[in-house]
C-alpha cells in the first residue's frame, strides 16, 4: 500500500464538463491530502476527457508530459462564428451553410494538415506582460499575438450532419482545437465554431484507462492512491 505522505506519480483523470482543470487539481489535492498537485495541459470548462494530473515528485516531469502530442474528438458547428471560437462565446456573426458537401469539407480539413501557423485566440492562457490573454479578453481587450507553429499528424472526418461535422485530430503541443475549427469554418466560407471537445489521448496515455471525477470524490484515499501510476511506470509507458 502506498503511503499517502509519499505519493508521487501520475493520475489519469476523465474531466467532466463544466469543471476547470484547476477544479480537478483542487479535488485531487483535497481527496489525497497532498499539496504538490498539477495538471499537464488545460482543458476548457466545456471540454471533457483526459487530464494528466501530476502528484508529488511527478510535478517535476510536468513540462515533459505537456510537450507530447494530443488526440481529440470534437464537433465543428458551421454557420455560427463566436468571439471565443467555441460554444461558450458570444455569437458575432451567422452565415448560411449552403452548397457544402463532403468533398469541400475534406478539402478544408486537408488544408490544415501537416505544418502550419495558428493565431492563438484571445481566450488562451498565453500571457501578455504577465497577464493571461483570457483575462484581457474578459475586459473586452484585443491585443496583438504571435502566430504559433503547429502540426497536425492525422485527422479524420467522422460524420457530417450539417451544420455539424464530427472530427478526430492528432496534433502537436500548443495546438488550439477551437482555432482549428474556426479556421476550417472560414475556409469553407460560412464560418464556424467548436461546439464539443473531448481529449482522448496525451502521449502514450489514453482516457480509456482514466479515473472519473466522481470516482475521485467517492473512492477512499487508499483506493484512489492505487490508481496513481508510479514514476518508474510512467517512464516505462512512455518508452523512455
Amino acid at each position: 500500500m502506498k503511503s499517502l505522505s509519499t505519493l508521487d506519480g501520475l493520475l489519469l483523470v476523465d474531466k467532466e464538463a463544466q469543471m476547470t482543470s484547476h477544479d480537478v487539481v483542487a479535488t485531487v489535492r483535497q481527496r489525497l491530502g497532498v499539496q504538490k498537485v498539477g495538471h499537464c495541459g488545460t482543458l476548457d470548462p466545456f471540454a471533457t476527457g483526459l487530464l494528466l494530473i501530476v502528484i508529488g515528485r511527478g510535478t517535476k516531469i510536468q513540462d515533459l508530459l505537456m510537450s507530447e502530442d494530443k488526440e481529440y474528438v470534437g464537433t465543428l458547428t458551421l454557420g455560427v462564428i463566436t468571439d471565443s471560437q467555441d460554444r461558450d462565446g458570444d455569437v458575432v456573426e451567422t452565415r448560411p451553410v449552403q452548397e457544402i458537401d463532403q468533398g469541400k469539407i475534406e478539402l478544408a480539413f486537408k488544408k490544415f494538415h501537416g505544418d502550419f501557423y495558428q493565431m492563438p485566440p484571445m481566450v488562451s492562457a498565453i500571457k501578455r506582460d504577465g497577464v493571461p490573454l483570457y483575462k484581457l479578453a474578459r475586459q473586452g481587450k484585443v491585443v496583438e499575438r504571435e502566430p504559433r507553429f503547429v502540426h497536425v499528424y492525422a485527422h479524420e472526418i467522422k460524420a457530417v450532419r450539417l451544420p455539424e461535422v464530427d472530427f478526430r485530430v492528432i496534433c502537436s503541443k500548443g495546438f488550439y482545437v477551437r482555432t482549428y475549427a474556426h479556421d476550417i469554418g472560414i475556409e469553407l466560407g460560412c464560418g464556424g465554431h467548436l461546439s464539443a471537445l473531448r481529449r482522448t489521448k496525451s502521449g502514450r496515455f489514453s482516457v480509456d484507462y482514466s479515473t472519473t471525477v466522481q470516482d475521485i470524490r467517492d473512492l477512499s484515499r487508499e483506493t484512489l492512491a492505487t490508481r496513481i501510476i508510479s514514476l518508474p511506470d510512467v517512464s516505462r509507458m512512455r518508452g523512455a
